[in-house]
């Protein structure tokens, strides 16, 4: 075991994954930590099972306050669009008058810190899709230790999110700014850089025993050995998807979910504010130290506010599949939206999964074909701005 757990904590840990209600999972979670022995192969998993007990005290707080009728607005924003893009920075960056200048949103824009206190939405359109962008109430050092009362729950919105916009005040030390509020994130388990593989764990009831794809390799160890240490935390139903290089470790981390990969962008605001040769600088040390993707703004103004849709675009790594009827000359104006990658198979799923019974072939138009309407089989790889156009076994379908 890469942590070496002692039966007495593996047991416990079973316990939490079976307990059903909030109240459960926090007393068995409680007793899982007291049972975790204190070294440093453990450090990372006692910090994990300490955020996760601060997250479950917080929402059955929350449960309890709002039904007895004096609760807050909930923190959880359901997504909507092609993806979730939530904005975080420290207090007054702009990410209200980013928001403000790039949706329909209604928020307040102050010089107030702090007068977002709850996640504000707003859809951001790009082409053919739309992107539902969600400012989330600042964050300061320390917010992910409980520095500020919301500061769990913002980091909650960032690894629900799908890409993160980090917005940056250029008027008031900007890597400053910048390095704290990764190092927020890196303590709540969220990295911004792509790590050279990782883990996804599917539990599911649905799902008999426990399936292992790999889309890369397992370096130190086999696929019995990832299944055997999966049974010996009791999930024993699952689809288990490994991408890039993995160790046996990486599988463990997994199954914490300590580390969660978002794409991040950087946004340096208030361009208007400082000379255009320090905006410049400020974003060569963004990409050259931390290789992320940075623009200049200025939400005020508006400048550099253009360049932001088809940006997120290419960090959501999503592309559009379009639909076309048998013998119809157009396909569907509206695409489905699938993460790079996809095959003919997951589009599918995403149509109409029980169109899976009947498949015969599909026919393909587009980048990833080799030429105009390709029969091609579920394992077909799909690009951004194909059509497809699927074939079954039933009567004129």
């Amino acid at each position: 075991m890469p942590t070496n757990l002692p039966a007495e904590a593996r047991a416990r840990w079973l316990k939490y994954l079976e307990a059903r209600t909030r109240e459960e999972k926090l007393r068995a979670l409680q007793e899982f930590l007291s049972a975790v022995p204190k070294h440093k192969g453990t450090e990372n998993l006692r910090a994990w099972a300490r955020r996760k007990i601060a997250e479950l005290r917080e929402e059955i707080e929350e449960r309890r306050a709002r039904r007895s009728g004096r609760g807050p607005p909930s923190f959880f924003i359901e997504k909507e669009g092609a993806a979730q893009v939530v904005i975080i920075g420290y207090p007054n960056a702009g990410k209200s008058s980013l928001l403000k200048a790039l949706t329909n949103a209604r928020v307040a824009v102050s010089e107030v810190p702090f007068t977002t206190k709850y996640p504000v939405p707003g859809m951001l359109k790009f082409e053919d899709i739309q992107f539902q962008l969600v400012e989330a109430p600042a964050v300061i050092k320390g917010a992910s230790q409980g520095a500020i009362w919301w500061g769990s729950r913002v980091m909650g919105l960032a690894r629900n999110s799908d890409v993160l916009l980090i917005v940056v005040d250029l008027t008031s030390e900007p890597l400053n700014q910048l390095e704290s509020i990764i190092n927020e994130l890196d303590e709540s388990g969220i990295v911004l850089s792509k790590p050279r593989g990782y883990v996804k764990i599917n539990r599911s009831k649905a799902i008999h025993g426990l399936k292992v794809i790999v889309y890369g390799r397992v370096v130190d160890s086999s696929i019995t050995d990832v299944k055997n240490l999966l049974k010996s935390y009791g999930i024993r139903n699952a689809e288990v998807k490994i991408y890039g290089d993995v160790s046996i470790n990486d599988v463990e981390k997994a199954i914490f979910e300590r580390l969660t990969y978002r794409p991040g962008i950087v946004i340096l605001n208030k361009a208007d504010l400082v000379p255009s040769s320090y905006s410049n600088v400020i974003s060569s040390k963004v990409r050259s130290r931390l290789s992320l993707e940075c623009i200049i703004t200025s939400a005020l103004k508006g400048w550099g506010l253009e360049s932001i849709p088809r940006l997120l675009f290419k960090v959501s790594n999503i592309i559009r599949v379009y639909t076309k009827e048998p013998n119809s000359p157009k396909p569907s104006p509206k695409p489905l939206v699938l993460p790079k990658g996809s095959r003919v198979e997951d589009a599918l799923k995403e149509l109409r999964e029980e169109l899976l019974k009947y498949f015969r072939y599909a026919r393909v138009w587009g980048p990833s074909a080799k030429y105009p309407g390709e029969r091609v089989g579920l394992d077909h790889v799909l690009n951004d701005g194909d059509v497809i156009e699927v074939r079954t076994t039933i009567k004129g379908v």
